[in-house]
């Protein structure tokens, strides 16, 4: 008698019903997320299914991109959007730990706060004056000083060389690249130093103990002790560069081609469905431009289901 008056005060606790009802709005929540991804992944087959139905699996690898004579590939684009995500992450991920390190451990307190907030503010401008800046500033920077530099040292040398040759158009993959590099670094950089802030000082203060340097306390204690959450923040910003639109639009040159050399133009998906979509005449060219936008979809998924598994693959050796 006594155990079924509890359950029944409990089950008329306002406290238990509250708890049951915020549980059910967050299952809610979560189910509405998958409804709608599973509601778009649907959307992108049906509106790309006659471009994969009449070009197939050779859509993947296939360069053509004619408008004309409805012959459409993606190749093209999905070069386009590796390659400027690559260069990206290569210039931003060293940087952007660097500047965490940096406002964690070495940077004056009176400099600390505003120089954090300064980063974040980056974050926050708009892509598409990123891209007007990569293309009146930054492109003729790149044409004038900066690709010469790179053709007459780098270009020369005999294993990277292809990747700089050619002429100095000042906009291409490696220009749009750098532009995403700076538009991902503040989010890798707030990211990191929010992840370096977990450290618990213990760990520094023993390592100083021990005689390590400042380097071997965050090579060695540091990154070792958050590489899990740095792997995940990184991962995030690249699921950021490879979807980015308008700032890459403005300065990768829209060409519809493959070239051995970063700093030829070329495209991405993303710029390539948005320069595109308006001029799309026919429900082929239409379709076509959708089904880039269902491998886009696919390779973001790919991307972030390896972090996962690399980010269990890493508890697992931790043994958590």
């Amino acid at each position: 008698m006594t155990a079924a008056s509890d359950i029944d005060t409990r089950s008329k606790n306002p406290v238990a019903q509250s708890d049951r009802v915020f549980g059910a709005l967050t299952l809610a929540a979560a189910i509405l997320v998958l409804l709608v991804l599973v509601g778009v992944f649907i959307s992108l087959v049906m509106g790309a299914w006659p471009a994969l139905q009449k070009f197939g699996p050779a859509f993947l690898w296939t360069k053509s991109w004619n408008p004309v004579t409805n012959k459409f590939g993606a190749i093209a684009p999905l070069y386009g959007t590796v390659v400027t995500s690559i260069v990206a992450m290569v210039i931003a991920v060293p940087v952007g730990l660097g500047v965490a390190i940096f406002l964690t451990d070495l940077c004056p307190r009176v400099l600390r706060r505003p120089l954090g907030i300064a980063i974040e503010l980056l974050a926050g401008i708009p892509s598409i004056i990123y891209g007007i800046w990569g293309l009146f500033v930054f492109a003729p920077f790149m044409q004038s000083t900066i690709q010469p530099a790179l053709i007459a040292t780098l270009g020369k040398l005999p294993v990277i060389g292809a990747l700089f040759a050619g002429p100095p158009y000042g906009i291409g993959l490696f220009t749009a690249g750098l532009i995403l590099a700076m538009m991902i670094l503040p989010f890798i950089a707030s990211l990191s130093r929010d992840i370096f802030g977990t450290v618990p000082p213990m760990l520094r203060e023993a390592a100083y103990g021990m005689g390590m340097t400042r380097w071997e306390v965050n090579r060695h204690i540091v990154i070792p002790h958050v590489r899990t959450a740095l792997v995940g923040g990184i991962m995030l910003s690249l699921g950021r560069a490879l979807g980015e639109t308008m700032a890459v639009t403005f300065v990768i040159g829209n060409a519809h081609r493959i070239s051995g050399s970063i700093l030829a133009p070329g495209t991405t998906i993303s710029a390539a469905i948005a320069n595109e979509f308006n001029e799309a005449t026919t429900p082929m060219y239409v379709s076509s431009l959708i089904a880039l936008g269902l491998v886009l979809f696919i390779l973001t998924f790919i991307v972030l289901a390896c972090a996962q598994w690399m980010l269990r693959r890493m508890k697992a050796k931790a043994g958590v």
